[in-house]
């Protein structure tokens, strides 16, 4: 059953009064989900006119609307391009442009932005706003039976979030999307008709393709228009079985927010990923939501899928053992290979520290319209991921850096996130990031911008003193910059790229 489509329409057949989508107060169930994916599935292929294999951009905040156009592109043979509401215009013009999409679904706040710039573009797009009168009108048109597919024909472009330039479209296959849900079930969670998914982080994103596996199983879509801590911890209280994705930045603010004691009694599952969880934030997770958080390291050339941290490594003592478990994403997902390697891409030995690259059915076929960078990322069946790192004897995988941050100081490598967990042990310290500093002896020098909560302070001297006491001299940090704020990107990722261009404004230090 190669196209995904097929997977709402058995469950729809086998339980249609089942709550499907909510969003705003307005659920509907599986039939009616299914109804109207096929009715919007007929007016892409008939009034819309498009073709299968065509490009359809999925640009809106988040809404129900969102799953069903998802749905109904591949029910019509289409491939579906989501791209986060939050990117500017100017952005989503780039990736628009890009990909060659034939239509562009939007939201009323998003509209008059996305077509300013897309003015003029030729052949025009289909220029849609979910939930409009117009949008009613097409789910008018007469409904259409699931496409014939291939298990390789691509259904998901996923646009990386581009922190070094114009992002790529990663090709997910019909074959990934079904080996990613899978795998879901198999290494994360067993889910059962009517368990809750609370989508707070963008459906374009982690939380979107993670959907897919829930709406397999039978799953309840419970959609907020974004993120805002008290509605998701009010959410924990009013459902049951709750299942949510949250990058780091989220878990912290839910913490903060949650003050001490908070059960969230509806929590079934936290998981977190798309960046470095740090230790002494997740020990404090743990201590407001339990060990119900799940790490998972993955791509959107491996969507969601190369390794997991299961709520049995998040349990434990806090002695050395866990807080180094913790440190870790955890182990290789089900059928999927995970190797460390050198730069002739042999395996390396255990506690080496490498690239990371891993080969499984849920890895990108190629980046969209760019061969050359198709052939540095893929090598013989494996995805080279771009992140360092090392396996341990028991095969935990832990990140060191993505390998572009990794400073070289003296002819010695250094790893930022190691410095970052040290200085993070600072009570007043709330958030930090390390980069390298070009320098004319040592080639570069490490740099560390730091964020310290309200009311607090940390001294030169006392983070001198923690990071002399836990990591080697040279890796201490030179120099230090306090900031109110880290610079990032719409996914919650720090922004080294706009850091590193600070320090080059700056003058460069003897």
């Amino acid at each position: 059953m190669p196209n995904f489509a097929q997977y709402l329409f058995q469950r729809a057949l086998s339980q249609p009064q089942a709550p499907a989508v909510s969003f705003e107060g307005h659920t509907h169930d599986f039939g009616t989900l299914a109804q109207r994916t096929r009715r919007l599935a007929g007016a892409l292929r008939g009034t819309l006119k498009l073709q299968a294999d065509d490009r359809v951009v999925l640009c809106m905040e988040n809404r129900a609307e969102f799953l069903e156009l998802l749905f109904a592109c591949w029910t019509a043979g289409l491939c579906a391009v989501p791209v986060n509401a939050k990117l500017h215009p100017k952005e989503v013009s780039h990736i628009v442009r890009d990909s060659g999409a034939r239509a562009v679904w939007t939201s009323d706040a998003l509209i008059e932005g996305l077509a300013a710039e897309l003015l003029g573009l030729a052949p025009a797009p289909y220029l849609g706003v979910a939930g409009s009168m117009s949008y009613l009108q097409l789910l008018e048109s007469a409904p259409i039976d699931c496409v014939e597919r291939k298990a390789s024909d691509t259904a998901w472009i996923f646009y990386t979030s581009g922190t070094t330039g114009h992002p790529k479209g990663a090709m997910l296959s019909h074959r990934n999307l079904t080996f990613m849900s899978m795998a879901y079930h198999a290494d994360i969670d067993r889910i059962e008709p009517g368990h809750v998914k609370l989508h707070a982080a963008p459906l374009s994103h982690g939380s979107g393709l993670y959907a897919l596996p829930h709406l397999l199983a039978g799953g309840h879509q419970v959609v907020q228009a974004g993120f805002e801590p008290q509605d998701v911890l009010q959410a924990f209280e009013d459902h049951l079985e709750v299942t949510m994705f949250a990058a780091p930045t989220m878990v912290t603010r839910l913490v903060q927010a949650a003050g001490s004691g908070v059960r969230s009694p509806g929590l079934r599952t936290l998981y977190y990923g798309g960046a470095p969880m740090y230790v002494s934030d997740l020990v404090r997770a743990l201590d407001v939501f339990g060990p119900r958080l799940v790490q998972l390291f993955g791509q959107g050339e491996s969507p969601m899928t190369i390794t997991v941290l299961s709520r049995q490594d998040h349990a434990g003592d806090r002695g050395d053992a866990h807080l180094e478990r913790l440190g870790s994403c955890g182990l290789a997902r089900t059928g999927v290979e995970v190797r460390i390697v050198g730069e002739d891409g042999q395996p390396l030995a255990e506690g080496e520290i490498g690239e990371v690259v891993t080969r499984s059915d849920c890895v990108m076929s190629g980046y969209w319209n760019k061969p050359e960078a198709t052939t540095r990322a893929l090598r013989d069946g494996w995805l080279w991921t771009g992140d360092v790192g090392s396996m341990d004897e028991r095969g935990y995988l832990t990140l060191r850096d993505r390998s572009k941050d990794m400073i070289i100081s003296g002819g010695t490598n250094i790893y930022p996130r190691e410095i970052e967990e040290v200085l993070l042990r600072h009570p007043a310290v709330l958030e930090c990031s390390v980069v390298g500093q070009p320098h004319a002896d040592w080639g570069e020098e490490v740099v560390a911008f730091i964020v310290t909560r309200d009311g607090q302070s940390a001294t030169v001297r006392e983070l001198d003193d923690l990071c002399l006491a836990n990591i080697a001299r040279f890796k201490r940090p030179k120099h230090y910059h306090f900031k109110a704020a880290l610079p990032k990107n719409n996914y919650g990722k720090v922004l080294k790229t706009a850091l590193r261009r600070e320090l080059a404004q700056e003058a460069p230090h003897a």
